[in-house]
């Protein structure tokens, strides 16, 4: 329920029905004009209503109807051809925020968007329709397709459904941590190259996942999560790794690499399997590929336990650093000990124009008090940090403690001051997201069509969760376990006596689904990656100095994504997808570190940008002066096996509840829909079973329950029913859809539908004899003795010419 003041609390105790009420569109305050409004809201399943109408999506709905003001009829100041003056007020799309409370108290109850407007010429109306932020997430539905789930043998959860539905909130502006700084590709411009939100998945808008740990090494929990979900590691320094989405050179790059932690919560506190250690470090990890195979490295290293954070440069993973701590630097001597979340973040800078590099470095962190410490910038002189002509390989993650929102960015001119660091002020985000633990792992993410609420809405369905927008704006997504436990506290009572005016219960036998069958696509038979299209280029392509080629490569859209090509030398030709750069057309001499390679897929195609930082021309050529671009895509070894797991009656002497359900009501099955969504047998097993928990005795609704005016009433909300006055009802049932309507006279009528929480006592037929399923009429059989007594010979029976089903039925016997 929402929180209400003390005004409120006194008018709802004293019955009050008159409301108050503030609606704005566009930001315009139009109270004056609401001749009525209504808001309505409820789950949306196809699923029986009563089994389980607390899942499926929500899309509020608002409808007001105003009248003109100054002298202005409502046609011509609202119509579609009004002047825009006033016209734009109710335009489709326009911000509608709409409260209502009693004594003179509003508490909110819907934010939106106009949907359509109606005006009728010769009245004084005009009547909009508003939809809440569902109608924000109305663009293209894209996820990545990560091919790291199937890189083992059986696969391993690469993603998760909440994952996608926090990235498609993303790509709508509702966001649940902190967005990617720069997302979009615009020439001049930095660029986010990993963007790892980690809310219940490896997989990245930006970037793609490269190294997945096993299932058994992490969890994702909201428990100590930095803003709303982080990857917990079970043991020390869990490692996980990213391909960026462009291989950005050294020298030449700047790097922001940056993460938001929690130290303190242990891994050990949210997995009693967990092995205890007192380790309390993270690493951001910058691999760069250098000439041949050799490697180098930049990484941010913090350590809470001992008290500072290092920056490397080398060409080993410890090799040479600066460190910053609270015996050099005064400000982090009273920080350190802090116990919370941590924002942490260091500045590559490897602007040169030579052929190698001592990088200036310089970390950046934020208390859990707010305390900001910016490091002071420290440039390498030892020779072990010096980083030649390479290209940034890979990221890495190596984390003790839980991590949420892993960035990399390029491209910004320097380390950003503290209100950019931590997206504060004009770099500010609102966080409207609430997500729920992860129920669906997935090896590969399905394939999408449509728009991002229609396939949030399709999760929600897969998953029997709960997808909504709630009074204040903020989406909520809860799973089918929120309702696994019966609640025993009711948020309200409503009784005939006082609350409720009338109600109708209805029980059906569609309800009842005591056999219910969960389909899912089984993942464990492949053995890891194959060779998928491959594709080598017909020309070879010239990059003039200093400038960008844009070059476009058919892919079809249910290939795996690639990650930018590896760039080959004459010592080492890398696997898959690669390009060598030689000095001529005709092979010359290659050269590594002199261009950016940027990917991204686009209309079927898969679109590589080249651009040269070098001044020299280039040429993407092989040795011999063929073409050098090679793409490569994976695919999984084979293809799911399409199986079922079922939840039945299997222990009749601890399952009353199923044995009295099948005894009364008989077998009655229900099978999901099969989707993409389910992917292993537990997960398939623990929806069939929360479906026949749900459904195993029909449980009534109750509709139309035209109850006393509450504003603080939400959808999931419990309640206490109680009628004295009709039915026989005390019980606890859940709010699954409310509907609230209002005049100008300030009359109010809310009217609620409501799932019962349980189907009450199990039947037991007492005294009576419930009738057969049939009825046929009664036969009466001829004997032996009576078919010899009429055809004494069987020359005789032959003789009668009758049939020996006439002669049985004695019709024709005596």
């Amino acid at each position: 329920m929402q929180p209400a003041d003390d005004a409120n609390e006194s008018a709802l105790a004293a019955g009050e029905r008159t409301t108050t009420h503030t609606t704005r569109l566009g930001g315009k305050d139009v109270s004056a004009q609401v001749q009525s409004w209504q808001v309505e809201r409820s789950y949306a399943t196809d699923l029986p209503a009563a089994m389980r109408a607390f899942s499926g999506s929500s899309a509020a709905q608002l409808q007001v109807q105003l009248s003109g003001a100054a002298g202005k009829s409502a046609p011509e100041m609202y119509s579609p051809w009004a002047d825009r003056a006033t016209g734009d007020v109710v335009r489709p799309g326009q911000s509608v925020v709409h409260e209502n409370g009693v004594g003179g108290a509003k508490l909110p109850a819907f934010r939106g968007t106009v949907r359509s407007r109606s005006t009728t010429s010769g009245t004084d109306s005009a009547q909009v329709t508003a939809l809440d932020g569902a109608e924000r997430l109305r663009g293209p539905a894209v996820l990545p397709k990560p091919y790291a789930g199937f890189l083992w043998k059986s696969g391993r959860p690469v993603s998760s459904a909440t994952w996608c539905v926090s990235e498609l909130l993303r790509q709508g502006g509702a966001y649940a941590c902190p967005p990617p700084r720069y997302p979009d590709f615009v020439e001049g411009r930095p660029l986010t190259l990993v963007y790892a939100s980690l809310h219940g998945g490896f997989s990245t808008p930006y970037g793609q996942p490269e190294h997945v740990p096993p299932a058994d090494s992490y969890v994702f929990s909201r428990q100590g999560a930095p803003h709303e979900m982080a990857l917990v590691p079970k043991g020390p320094q869990l490692k996980a790794s990213w391909f960026p989405r462009g291989r950005v050179t050294v020298p030449g790059s700047r790097i922001l690499v940056e993460a938001w932690v929690n130290n303190a919560v242990a891994y050990g506190d949210l997995d009693d399997d967990a092995v205890p250690s007192n380790s309390d470090r993270v690493t951001l990890q910058l691999q760069l590929n250098r000439n041949g195979s050799a490697t180098g490295y930049l990484e941010l290293v913090v350590d809470f336990a001992e008290g500072w954070a290092r920056i490397y440069s080398s060409d080993t993973a410890d090799g040479w650093y600066f460190q910053w701590s609270g015996i050099s630097e005064p400000t982090l001597r009273g920080i350190w000990q802090q116990r919370g979340v941590w924002h942490i973040g260091a500045f590559f800078d490897t602007s040169s124009t030579g052929t190698s590099v001592y990088p200036t470095v310089r970390p950046q962190l934020t208390a859990p008090d707010g305390t900001q410490f910016l490091g002071t910038p420290a440039t390498y002189t030892d020779s072990s940090a010096l980083q030649p002509a390479s290209e940034l390989r890979q990221v890495s993650l190596f984390t003790d403690m839980p991590t949420e929102c892993v960035q990399v960015t390029s491209g910004m001119a320097a380390m950003p001051g503290p209100a950019e660091f931590s997206q504060t002020g004009d770099h500010a985000w609102t966080k409207s997201v609430e997500l729920d633990d992860v129920i669906l792992p997935l090896i590969v993410l399905p394939r999408v069509t449509g728009s991002q609420w229609e396939v949030i809405s399709q999760i929600a369905k897969a998953s029997m969760s709960t997808a909504e927008i709630d009074e204040r704006g903020v989406f909520r997504w809860r799973n089918y376990s929120r309702f696994a436990t019966k609640p025993t506290v009711a948020d309200l009572t409503l009784t005939s006596v006082r609350e409720i005016a009338s109600l109708t219960a209805t029980e059906e036998i569609d309800a009842c689904r005591n056999y219910c069958i969960q389909p899912y696509k089984d993942w464990t038979g492949i053995t890891g990656p194959v060779t998928g299209t491959t594709f080598t280029d017909t020309v070879v392509r010239t990059i003039p100095a200093s400038t960008t080629t844009t070059v476009k490569y058919l892919m079809a859209d249910d290939e795996y994504d690639v990650s930018p090509p590896g760039t080959d030398d004459d010592s080492v030709t890398e696997p898959g997808t690669n390009v060598r750069f030689g000095t001529a057309a005709t092979g010359g001499t290659s050269v590594k570190g002199a261009v950016d390679l940027l990917v991204r897929r686009e209309d079927g195609y898969l679109v590589v940008r080249f651009a040269n930082r070098s001044t020299q021309t280039l040429y993407t050529a092989t040795k011999t002066g063929t073409p050098s671009f090679f793409l490569q895509t994976l695919k999984p070894s084979a293809d799911p096996v399409e199986r079922q797991a079922i939840a039945y009656l299997e222990n009749p002497a601890n399952d009353p509840a199923g044995v009295a359900s099948e005894k009364f009501y008989g077998r009655q099955e229900y099978t999901a829909e099969t989707t993409d969504w389910v992917q292993d047998a537990s997960t398939a097993s623990a929806l069939a079973h929360a479906m026949r928990d749900a459904g195993v005795l029909p449980v009534p609704v109750i509709g139309d329950v035209d109850v006393l005016y509450d504003p603080r009433i939400q959808l999931g909300d419990v309640v206490r029913v109680v009628d004295t006055t009709g039915a026989a009802l005390d019980t606890l049932a859940w709010v699954v859809g409310i509907r609230t309507s209002a005049t100008a006279d300030g009359g109010v009528q809310q009217t609620l539908t409501l799932r019962g929480v349980d189907p009450g006592p199990l039947p037991e037929d007492f005294q009576l004899t419930p009738d057969a399923p049939s009825d046929p009429v009664t036969v009466t059989y001829a004997t032996y003795a009576s078919v010899t007594s009429t055809f004494p010979t069987h020359a005789v029976l032959t003789a009668s010419g009758l049939t020996w089903g006439e002669i049985k039925e004695s019709a024709h016997v005596r």
